[in-house]
């Protein structure tokens, strides 16, 4: 489990690096509280408040792999409380950044919050692997935006980049050797309990414990060359190996004899199928229910929290102002005037018109939303969307529309009597080597 050390060594280099990225005059964080780096310098969050955590949630979930490593699998329930501690620091993590949206290293942020759930592949199962990829995946998101920002400007946050993606990287590669199809745990000792921590050990936790040996079918007992010769002894008796089992009268045959079926009593069941418990470990509890907000910060229209509310309205806008719409469901919005952008971010239902955009407009992790343009927008993103329906207008016609992740997907053109014509964005496509290099073209489900 050394492996699982690396990862923390790699933890704090990505630390090191970031408070290079808050330096000139920033210092170190040590020593200083959460609150005081959000007054004196907002850069310093991350550097300080979490990166605590993400040292704390591996902490936890190295005292768990050692637990695991020296102990018996416990219970459900019981395995739930062991998982807590990872839990909660996962959604201290997820809500710091809620609470931070206004940084100017939101976009960082972003990438720690959706990446550390991948910690919780502990509770995944068969395949824990491929989960810590899709976090990790889910993270690039945001730290190409990052490297977009500061690519051509500061190293310092490239660097950054790379040294907290190879964090999850490596863990992928960890739990592939030693937790393949799950968390492994102990075949001998006690069965683990979240009262009784494991003794201390000094340096790094051993790795998992080895694949258990085939089991036969002879059940627990000894299985050495006197049993098996007995058995084999017992098979060569032919048709006399039948002689010791016991006659079973027709009145005690449950095939003959409905009523004994009903009758209740010990049952014998073979070994349990295999079935995965739900993760007590989520990528975001239920979160509680925060006050709604449309109010203009700085050069940010927010507009978070609307549940149900028809009619929201921004009228007073500036070309220079951006639009940040967040958890907003079953909501309508109208934003009147030309913006700059317009982001819609975790919102479900919500309908969406505008008159002009000169930059973009983004549509992240929604569910079935309506976004219509009045008049000119160069470029709509659609990113992890399931259901997004954009209605063009005659002066859009030759906006770009980018997507990725995301399905069900349609463009609404207006015609020359006023009705839209409603075509769907591809989801499928076919990819092919032409001996150079790879061809890629949208394919139709036949049928």
């Amino acid at each position: 489990m050394a492996e699982l050390a690396s990862l923390v060594q790699r933890l704090e280099v990505a630390v090191s690096r970031l408070e290079a990225v808050s330096g000139d005059g920033g210092g170190s964080a040590g020593g200083t509280s959460c609150l005081g780096m959000l007054i004196t310098s907002p850069v310093m969050l991350i550097s300080g408040c979490v990166a605590d955590m993400m040292k704390q949630a591996f902490s936890c979930q190295r005292q768990l792999l050692v637990t695991s490593s020296c102990s018996q699998k416990p219970s459900d329930a019981s395995l739930t409380a062991l998982l807590a501690p990872v839990s909660k620091v996962i959604q201290q993590v997820q809500t710091f950044r809620e609470q931070n949206r206004s940084s100017p290293l939101f976009n960082h942020l972003s990438a720690v919050s959706e990446s550390v759930p991948a910690l919780g592949w502990v509770a995944m199962a068969p395949k824990p692997g491929p989960y810590v990829k899709e976090m990790q995946d889910a993270a690039q998101f945001y730290t190409n935006r990052v490297l977009k920002d500061y690519k051509e400007k500061d190293q310092k946050h490239v660097d950054w980049v790379k040294a907290y993606l190879s964090i999850w990287t490596e863990l992928q590669n960890y739990v592939k050797q030693h937790h393949t199809t799950g968390l492994a745990w102990s075949k001998s000792g006690p069965v683990a309990s979240a009262s009784a921590a494991p003794p201390p050990r000094a340096g790094p936790p051993p790795p998992g414990p080895p694949p258990p040996p085939m089991a036969s079918s002879g059940g627990s007992g000894d299985q050495g060359p006197d049993t098996r010769n007995a058995l084999f002894a017992s098979l060569n008796k032919g048709a006399d190996v039948t002689k010791g089992l016991k006659h079973v009268p027709k009145d005690q045959m449950t095939h003959k004899n409905p009523n004994l079926r009903t009758q209740t009593g010990p049952v014998r069941t073979g070994p349990k199928p295999f079935t995965t418990s739900k993760p007590a470990v989520t990528a975001a509890a239920a979160s509680r229910k925060l006050p709604p907000v449309l109010e203009l910060d700085g050069k940010k229209w927010k507009v978070e929290n609307q549940e149900g509310v028809q009619g929201l309205v921004i009228s007073d806008t500036e070309l220079k102002q951006v639009v940040y719409a967040f958890k907003c469901n079953n909501s309508t919005l109208q934003i009147k005037g030309k913006i700059n952008s317009i982001t819609l971010d975790n919102c479900k239902k919500l309908g969406l018109v505008f008159d002009d955009v000169v930059g973009i407009i983004e549509v992240i992790n929604c569910r079935d939303v309506k976004v219509q343009v009045l008049g000119k927008v160069p470029t709509i993103s659609i990113n992890k969307t399931d259901g997004c329906h954009v209605y063009l207008s005659k002066d859009s016609l030759e906006c770009e529309i980018v997507s990725a992740k995301s399905s069900e997907m349609n463009v609404l053109v207006p015609g020359k009597d006023g009705d839209y014509t409603e075509i769907p964005v591809p989801e499928q496509f076919k990819t092919v080597w032409d001996g150079k290099k790879l061809v890629t073209t949208c394919t139709e489900i036949a049928g």
